[in-house]
């Protein structure tokens, strides 16, 4: 099908200059500012304090940062090379433990390593190994997104009225998106859609940087507070649910923001069907279920604060889980770059990442 206009690609992270370039998603949508970070330590800092988040996004940034800090390195030898790529993978590792691309990431960025070592490849060859593989782990998260947002676009029918929660669009990816992705390429294939974004507490991804992302594109959008959903659900707002997600297991069990396990419930009981987006990096087909994926809590202050200002009593007590898991049975499809998978998702999962070209 001809697309009827190509929405622009958002910028998200590139390599420029010797440093890795990121938007700070931070201070969005007041005021459009970009980090850059000169160092491993940089980008790993810049992953844990949500400088850039989203799942595809931070495996970009962690094989960026792992090239980077090995493009710096000054060791000489092999050897000591060798100690210094195991340490900064560790470092990526410990910045976020849910999304399991950031691991995926980490894990090409050994291979292409132990491929390129044990063909005897100097240390200037292995700089330039890695540096092509973090390039090419962009590149490939760029097209995934657009792969899967064609694929999607099939899901969503005239005149649609959209709900999604959290942002899954180009800022948590390379470019383009996941779930924002299938509502961008619906958009270019001419279909009319609006866009009813959550805002997502308690960091506001939803009302800060979806919004601001599809406000740029030009399409229909609406913030509502996350209590909201389910009176526009019974009152008929809604056609669509469309999420992404931070790790997949491999009953079809799926981990993301926080208040995702609300929304599929709600579209269950008000029969709207309720999609989830995301690259085959997201499944992990190593964890059975949803029981086995480790929650972020994270810093209450995201809770108790919006800016300077504190919203809750001294002396209460906070949680702050960043994620949870929607049991599979609420989710109607996952959409991937490969095609969409349907219950039972322990088959239709399996044979999606089975057929995905091993990626060199």
């Amino acid at each position: 099908m001809n697309c009827y206009h190509r929405l622009r690609v958002l910028p998200t992270i590139e390599w420029k200059d010797d440093a890795v370039v990121m938007i700070d998603q931070r201070k969005l949508p007041s005021v459009e500012v970009y980090v850059s970070c000169k160092t491993a330590n940089d980008v790993a800092k810049a992953i844990k304090t949500m400088v850039i988040r989203g799942a595809p996004a931070i495996g970009v940034a962690a094989a960026m940062g792992i090239a980077l800090g090995m493009r710096r390195s000054k060791a000489t030898g092999t050897k000591q090379f060798t100690t210094e790529f195991q340490k900064l993978c560790d470092l990526m590792a410990a910045t976020r433990p849910t999304a399991v691309n950031l691991f995926w990431a980490i894990e090409r960025m050994k291979r292409t390593f132990a491929e390129a070592a044990q063909n005897g490849a100097s240390v200037d060859e292995l700089k330039n190994r890695l540096e092509a593989e973090a390039h090419k782990i962009h590149d490939e998260d760029v097209q995934s997104c657009r792969d899967m947002g064609a694929y999607g676009a099939e899901l969503v029918p005239e005149d649609a009225r959209i709900l999604t929660h959290c942002n899954a669009g180009a800022l948590a990816t390379a470019g383009y998106g996941t779930a924002l992705g299938v509502i961008r390429a619906a958009a270019e294939r001419g279909k009319r859609v609006a866009v009813l974004a959550d805002e997502t507490r308690p960091f506001l991804q939803g009302a800060r940087l979806t919004a601001w992302e599809l406000v740029k594109d030009g399409i229909d959008t609406t913030v509502i507070t996350d209590n909201m959903t389910a009176s526009m659900m019974r009152l008929g707002n809604v056609d669509l649910v469309v999420v992404g997600a931070d790790r997949i297991a491999a009953n079809g069990d799926v981990a993301n923001k926080i208040g995702t396990y609300g929304v599929a419930v709600l579209a269950r009981e008000h029969g709207i069907p309720f999609y989830v987006a995301a690259p085959l990096s997201t499944i992990d087909l190593h964890t059975p279920d949803g029981s086995g994926i480790p929650i972020e809590e994270r810093n209450a202050r995201e809770v108790t604060h919006v800016g300077s200002a504190r919203l809750t009593p001294e002396g209460a007590k906070i949680r702050n889980p960043a994620f949870d898991v929607t049991p599979a049975k609420y989710v109607t499809a996952i959409i991937t770059e490969r095609g969409i998978a349907r219950p039972p998702y322990a088959e239709s999962l399996a044979q999606l990442v089975g057929a995905a070209p091993a990626r060199t």
